[in-house]
């Protein structure tokens, strides 16, 4: 009797109820970028903090130059100047006014600013020849935000703009779950890195890299070791070597029934990973479970390129979107109309992909050309979506609407 098929469904459960989101850390405005609010922030001040300029140029009582034009400009006294960051205080009289910067507090006693361009730029007496709005120019305290406003709620991303907000109501450090740490660890002695040129039988590790790059794009902080030999040894070393920097692990090839699937033969009696088919295509093989003393999640993914982004994007980006704490944990699935006619398995899930375009206000979803096959990294750069056929779906007709796995949105 051969091994238990499980389920794409049934799998994604069991990962999903074994992986949790990490818990909060107190971290530094910019160690927390990247990562995701764990709390609501509160002003605890308005913003800004006082009435101030939002131009270069003179803090006057409106009512003293209602009546200024090019023609019939109105002439002032200039009382003072009130720079960036000034602690001097005025108080603007009837008749007066005070030379004033951006970002400057706005004196007592004036209510709009006259912005240097619509003068002469005079330093004891201006002439002002266009009259402003009443508070044109005048940045109000708390026109931004008022104290108690909740700015930021729990579940947000911090970007830069996120960041820069919590910086100006007077934080300096954030609550937050920290990104995961992903080990990435690729198998196989018939891998070379990168850049280096393959002897007969050898090819480039496209692995590596590419699930680097999908785990970062993710929200994961990654860690990529260098390819791991068919060894035994060598693999149990590297994992256990690992761990002490590891929120997850992941590791690709070596996972199948050949005689050199040195993954499965080391993780089947380490931990908890459990290791059998899916009811995929690409990506039937796969293994999940915990290991070390931290029960750390750990993936095994197989050694096709496609087979192993495929399986990422369906079983490890929801894991890491977990552990980060956010939603959505998928992928945005939408419906397109198909170009062409395809053939499927009964009772295994199809993820083909595909060119997902818009054309004259409907979705339309052409596969990639070449066909199915597992090794074709150039058809899986081309893609933008993954077409699903489900496990009850034998056959999708010339312009059937089917499910689409958008990864990225392309217009034609």
């Amino acid at each position: 009797m051969g091994p238990i098929v499980k389920t794409v469904d049934a799998h994604l459960a069991d990962i999903l109820d074994l992986v949790e989101p990490l818990p909060p850390l107190d971290l530094q405005l910019l160690e927390a970028h990247g990562c995701v609010l764990a709390e609501d922030v509160a002003a605890p001040t308005d913003l800004p903090a006082w009435d101030n300029s939002g131009m270069d140029g003179y803090a006057v009582r409106r009512a003293d130059v209602a009546t200024a034009s090019a023609e019939h400009p109105v002439r002032l006294p200039v009382v003072g100047d009130v720079p960036a960051g000034s602690q001097v205080s005025y108080r603007v009289q009837p008749g007066q006014c005070v030379r004033i910067m951006t970002g400057a507090p706005v004196p007592e006693g004036a209510d709009s600013v006259v912005p240097v361009e619509w003068t002469d730029r005079g330093t004891e007496t201006v002439e002002v020849r266009q009259a402003p709005a009443a508070g044109q120019h005048v940045r109000l305290r708390g026109g931004d935000v008022r104290a108690g406003d909740v700015v930021l709620t729990a579940g947000t991303r911090l970007g830069p703009a996120h960041v820069a907000l919590l910086a100006a109501v007077g934080r300096s450090r954030a609550l937050v779950r920290p990104r995961p740490r992903v080990v990435m660890v690729s198998t196989g002695s018939e891998l070379v890195e990168a850049g280096a040129v393959p002897g007969h039988g050898q090819i480039p590790d496209a692995n590596g890299p590419g699930l680097t790059a999908a785990a970062r794009e993710a929200g994961a902080v990654v860690f990529r070791v260098g390819i791991v030999p068919d060894d035994p040894r060598v693999l149990l070393d590297t994992i256990e070597d690992q761990l002490v920097r590891a929120d997850l692990v992941v590791t690709t090839g070596g996972v199948s029934a050949g005689a050199y699937d040195v993954v499965k033969e080391v993780l089947s009696r380490l931990g908890t990973v459990e290791f059998g088919p899916v009811a995929m295509q690409p990506g039937k093989p796969q293994g999940f479970g915990t290991v070390g003393p931290d029960a750390t999640p750990i993936f095994t993914l197989p050694g096709n390129p496609v087979s192993a982004f495929v399986s990422f994007e369906v079983f490890v980006r929801p894991a890491i979107r977990r552990m980060l704490g956010v939603e959505p944990l998928h992928r945005p699935m939408v419906s397109a109309e198909c170009t062409e006619a395809l053939d499927s398995r009964a009772g295994v899930r199809q993820f083909l992909r595909g060119s997902l375009t818009e054309r004259d206000g409907r979705l339309v979803v052409e596969p990639s050309p070449g066909g199915p096959g597992s090794h074709l990294v150039a058809s899986l750069a081309k893609a933008n979506c993954l077409l699903v056929v489900g496990e009850d779906v034998t056959h999708v007709a010339a312009g059937e609407q089917v499910p689409v796995m958008v990864l990225e949105r392309r217009t034609s």
